[in-house]
């Protein structure tokens, strides 16, 4: 089965499963779906929902995060992975924005020359909150690309084109977050049974079910 054949059932399967895909991140603006998805490296996305109210009540905007030492900022965020990190590019970041002066907005250069924010961050602030066509790769969706064959899985980049290639560019913004609620539900990275796997049992190959499975 080529790629893009097999992309397109699973696509179809992936609209069965999963026809609404909300943000798992809580957020009102997008300012803040910028903070919390900078929040959410090598951080669960429950971990981040708890300790963004209270960071949003002191700093809902540039100006107010920029005013926050960076200790104010790490004591907010202590309980996320790399918060020392984290609370140093959040500052930096607004003072950029400020600097800027024209706001978090639509522009794939601006948003990755802020301190903190790489490629996938960017895509994920283009795609939900602005409606700009982009397939932000996180560890879920470059691990199950590689499992059904979609990517060779060399690195993310590559796999970002590969899915971008095989999936239609109407479709990118809500499919990034099918893959990653499927990942999270169904096909997790350890312990997972992939002739069991409602995707995984027909569009792996029987030498990654092998492999993976040790058989």
């Amino acid at each position: 089965m080529r790629r893009a054949e097999k992309a397109g059932i699973i696509g179809g399967k992936l609209d069965e499963m999963y026809p609404e895909t909300p943000i798992p991140l809580d957020h009102v603006d997008p300012y803040t779906l910028l903070v919390a998805v900078m929040l959410s490296a090598q951080t669960t996305d429950k971990k981040v929902n708890e300790v963004t109210p209270r960071l949003f009540a002191a700093a809902g905007n540039p100006g107010e995060m920029a005013l926050l030492e960076v200790g104010e900022i790490h004591s907010i965020i202590r309980e996320i992975g790399l918060a020392p990190t984290k609370a140093k590019n959040l500052r930096r970041m607004a003072e950029q924005i400020l600097e800027d002066g024209e706001g978090v907005r639509p522009d794939w250069d601006f948003l990755e020359s802020l301190a903190g924010v790489g490629h996938k961050t960017a895509s994920v602030v283009m795609s939900q909150s602005f409606g700009i066509p982009a397939f932000p790769v996180d560890t879920h969706i470059h691990r199950l690309a590689a499992r059904w064959g979609l990517s060779d899985g060399r690195n993310v980049a590559k796999t970002e084109r590969d899915l971008k290639a095989v999936f239609p560019e109407e479709t990118w913004n809500r499919r990034h977050l099918q893959i990653i609620y499927f990942g999270r539900e169904h096909c997790p990275a350890l312990r997972h049974d992939l002739r069991e796997c409602p995707i995984c049992s027909w569009a792996a190959t029987k030498k990654r079910i092998r492999e993976e499975m040790g058989g």
